[in-house]
């Protein structure tokens, strides 16, 4: 049976939930990643309103669609970072929020992220998906020099945040799934590697494996999936593509807003850009993985209404099954 191809609803969080269940339904997904923002999930209410988290179910079977997983990035964002700010503000709710005291806003965001465990289990979903933050990002560009105790403390303050969290995603049965992204704590290969380290390769934590934070930071997207194989939670399918190499743009962005050309690189709809698809899902296929693609919809130069529907007929065409049993015993026939 073909993996689930599901559509993530971050980007269309200006949408009533149900407006969003019918396009996509109309489009043919088989279900949703949902954000926990917008009116698409709050898990303040979702953790104790019975009523609630049933109606959610009901809009989803009304439109006949399946959900996968929910998401929390925007508030998971908030449990690490430092400094907290006015770009805080702009994404975080008041009950995160609150007075803006920079501790005050990490531990109410850290209990938000406990309540979407518990509003995921409640949910009947096993995978959440988000960021974590980080308190070391702000040094990547290692000038003026991060001391490796400097760099350490920040992976002791992630384990030191982020394990109690975790202790109620295991108490509930369901798990994480941290996108290894830019501005986070494990944002490449190396920073996976010490992040799993600093909270002791629990199972709890794995990662959401989204190729085009690679690509444009020339990672392997299809070796990282073999070497985080049992790692490897949920896949968001979003694309990437580079303009380097006119001298001009380069993969830190310029500050310059998204689709702009002279930026170095973009997110693209899937298909247009420089991720290896085809090699990315026969390894997939190679690891066992069977959970759902995620489309993430994120390119700013085509309309969404466009893009969406694209991406999904793309996906179909290329995440192919693996071999049946049938093929295997066909060449152990003598």
């Amino acid at each position: 049976m073909a993996r689930p191809v599901t559509l993530f609803t971050g980007q269309w969080a200006d949408l009533p939930f149900e407006e969003v269940c019918r396009l996509a339904s109309g489009w043919g997904y088989d279900g949703l990643e949902v954000a926990c923002w917008g009116d698409h999930l709050d898990v303040w209410r979702g953790a104790e309103d019975d009523a609630y988290i049933q109606g959610k179910l009901d809009v989803l079977e009304k439109h006949g669609l399946q959900l996968f997983a929910i998401s929390n990035h925007l508030k998971g964002q908030a449990v690490c970072d430092d400094p907290i700010d006015q770009r805080h503000r702009d994404m975080l709710p008041d009950v995160v929020w609150g007075d803006g005291d920079p501790e005050g806003v990490r531990q109410r965001a850290a209990e938000e992220m406990k309540l979407t465990a518990r509003t995921a289990a409640r949910l009947g979903v096993k995978t959440v998906v988000g960021f974590t933050g980080s308190s070391i990002w702000k040094y990547v560009a290692m000038f003026p020099p991060a001391s490796e105790e400097l760099v350490a403390a920040g992976y002791r303050d992630f384990a030191d945040r982020w394990n109690p969290i975790l202790d109620v995603f295991d108490e509930v049965g369901v798990r994480f799934a941290h996108e290894v992204h830019p501005s986070e704590i494990a944002y490449d290969y190396w920073t996976t590697v010490a992040a799993l380290e600093a909270i002791g390769h629990r199972e709890a934590f794995g990662l959401n494996w989204d190729p085009s934070h690679f690509v444009w930071q020339d990672l392997d997207p299809v070796g990282f999936l073999w070497d985080f194989k049992d790692r490897i939670y949920h896949v968001d399918c979003k694309d990437a593509k580079r303009r380097v190499g006119n001298g001009r743009n380069g993969r830190m962005g310029s500050h310059l807003p998204w689709a702009d050309p002279r930026r170095g690189w973009d997110f693209v709809s899937t298909g247009h850009g420089d991720v290896p698809w085809e090699d990315c899902f026969r390894m997939l296929n190679t690891i066992g993985y069977d959970g759902p693609i995620s489309v993430e919809w994120e390119d700013a130069g085509m309309d969404r209404l466009v893009g969406a529907p694209e991406a999904l007929a793309f996906v179909r065409r290329l995440a192919f099954d693996p071999p049946t049993a049938s093929f295997d015993a066909a060449f152990s026939t003598r």
